[in-house]
Parts: structure tokens; sequence; C-alpha cells
């Protein structure tokens, strides 16, 4: 699964899933361009992938403003060359009820999870086909799948991702260019770290393998994705979740 000579971008690269997968890519052979809005993290994270040996860059982005998309997207072609993967990672939660849920909570998750999702993969995509080549994958989330308490902005944010990224893969097929999704279950991240004991207890039991996935497992389903191995793989969401969603 060697991606030796290719160029990735990572959105929401700069901490947790999407560190992980910019590091694996790298390890791989990758070159790496983040995009994130947290510019100390995306400084410490480029430095880090600069320590493996190859090409990475990082870029303070807004994926929700268009023109900083395409800024940035112009930005690493100029400075390395080409672009053959993208992943779509950025992503926030903020969870309430329905009923107490704000619009401004609604339209904020929509706009980074599936809004930024969009502009991104429009102003890659342009490149892709030109290229007749390309890999694309979305990190959805088991929610997208079955629904979640408290969280109906975040769960329609990744349902519509993977009604989009089905789009896209019969959109772009054709020219070589597939498009899948990672649909994460419960990860070990900042947040499922915060939960209270009962809480973490009670999600162990939902899950059949007994325990959180770590950031790397989702960082191996995009390596899969992305490399050559997956090359007859699109419109496919792959759900790692230790079982969770069966």
């Amino acid at each position: 699964m060697s991606l030796e000579g290719q160029v990735a971008v990572v959105t929401g690269g700069a901490r947790g899933i999407g560190r992980a997968i910019a590091l694996r890519c790298a390890r791989e052979g990758a070159d790496v361009a983040l995009m994130d809005v947290n510019a100390d993290l995306l400084a410490q994270t480029t430095q880090e992938l600069r320590a493996l040996g190859h090409r990475a860059e990082g870029w303070t982005v807004d994926v929700t403003k268009s023109a900083e998309v395409d800024a940035a997207v112009a930005n690493v072609l100029d400075k390395l060359g080409r672009i053959d993967i993208l992943v779509n990672n950025a992503g926030i939660t903020r969870d309430g009820l329905l009923i107490r849920m704000e619009e401004s909570q609604w339209e904020r998750v929509l706009a980074i999870n599936l809004t930024g999702a969009f502009l991104c993969t429009r102003a890659v995509a342009k490149r892709m086909l030109k290229q007749r080549r390309g890999r694309i994958v979305n990190i959805a989330s088991v929610v997208g799948i079955m629904g979640n308490p408290g969280q109906a902005n975040y769960a329609a944010s990744k349902a519509g991702l993977i009604g989009m990224t089905k789009t896209v893969a019969r959109e772009l097929a054709r020219r070589g260019v597939t498009c899948n999704a990672v649909a994460p279950g419960f990860i070990n991240t900042e947040m499922t770290a915060a939960l209270p004991e009962a809480a973490r207890q009670r999600l162990l039991e939902a899950i059949p393998m007994g325990t959180l996935g770590e950031a790397q497992d989702v960082a191996e389903a995009v390596l899969f994705l992305v490399s050559d191995a997956a090359r007859y793989i699109t419109g496919h969401v792959l759900v790692v979740d230790g079982g969770l969603a069966m």
C-alpha cells in the first residue's frame, strides 16, 4: 500500500484522527498538506511530518469559506505539484437535545462537517479529473448511520456526508477517481476521555468488542482506501466501530 510519490491533503489534520491519518500516509511515502484552523498545532504536526523525511506543508484554513479553500488548494499545487489524495476529516460537535438546540448549533456543525467537505472536494476534484486519477475519503461516523440522542446536527451532517460520498463516487468514477467514506465508532479522543466513568462504562457495554477504537484504527482504514489495494472500490462506507452499528 505504498503512497510513494503521491501528495495527500488532510483537513483537520493538526490533531486527533486527522493527525494519525497524515502520519500514516507519510510513513507510506506520501508528501502531505494539512489544513486546519489551529495554527499552533498545525505547525507542530507539520514538523512531525517533515521529521519522517517527506515534504509537508500546513495552511490555516476555514473549510467553510470557499475562497480560503480554493487558495489553499492552489498553494498545495504550487508547493507540492499535484494532489492525489483528499481526506475530508475536519469536523466539530455542538451537542444538545433537538428541542433545545439553537439554530447556530445546527448551522455551524453542518457548515464545517458537510459544506466544508463539499468545498474541499469541489476544489480538488477539478485537478483529479485532469489527472484521471485520485482518491477521496470522507470521515463520516456511525452516528450518521444509526443516530444518537443529543446529536441531531452531527448525525445529519454525517449522514449527508455519506450521501455526498456516493454521489461523488458516481460522478467521478469514469475518470479514475474513487470516493469512499470511513465511519468511525467511538474512538479514544479528548472528547471520549472527558466522559464520566459511568457513561464510559455504558458505552463500552454497547460495543461488542468491549473497547474504544484508536485513531490509528481509522488511519489504517483510510490508508487502505487511498492505496492501489482499493482501486476497484468506490462509493463504499467502511465502518470502524468494534461492531457497534451492526
